[in-house]
């Protein structure tokens, strides 16, 4: 009976210590821009899973699979000798117009997070236009405590809402002209 007193008075010195130690928080961007184009208009600019030629940082798309979940693209950066940003499309609604995808392979230099998630919708607004919205879900570039400023949750939520910022101010700029 002695030995079981010792073990559970020593777990109970211990769980203080384990509530501290915690790893990284998910977090969650959500960036929306309300356009005059219709809803179909702005769709068939941003539907084509395999075209991101509305978005500012990409210099080319490739990729296998079209619209069907599972299909692939290569997103490469900046000019012909970019950094690439591997992505898997999870679910894909031409009704709804929406779909979701995966970073499957990136950089922490390039955008620093992980286990990022993504969907892409756009609704009709009440007073005519469309309204498209781009969210994400990820966790810090740096997995375990004490990350660098460049890979805390700060700089990764600031990297995605700028992404997310950028890309919409062109797609609005595009649809609106």
């Amino acid at each position: 009976m002695r030995p079981f007193r010792i073990l559970c008075a020593a777990l109970l010195l211990l769980l203080p210590s384990m509530a501290l130690a915690h790893g990284p928080v998910r977090q969650k961007v959500s960036v929306a821009v309300d356009v005059a184009a219709s809803p179909a208009e702005a769709w068939a600019v941003i539907g084509d899973f395999q075209d991101m030629s509305w978005l500012p940082p990409v210099f080319d798309t490739t990729g296998e699979g079209g619209n069907e979940p599972g299909a692939t693209r290569l997103l490469t950066l900046g000019d012909s000798d970019g950094p690439v940003v591997a992505e898997t499309l999870r679910r894909y609604s031409a009704d709804k117009m929406s779909y979701s995808y995966l970073i499957t392979d990136v950089d922490v230099a390039v955008l620093p997070v992980t286990n990022y998630s993504s969907t892409l919708t756009v609704t009709p607004n009440d007073g005519g236009g469309a309204h498209i919205e781009w969210k994400g879900a990820f966790y810090r570039g740096y997995p375990n405590n004490d990350p660098p400023a460049e890979l805390n949750d700060e700089a990764a939520v600031a990297a995605v809402t700028g992404l997310y910022e950028t890309g919409l101010a062109a797609l609005a700029e595009k649809l609106d002209q």
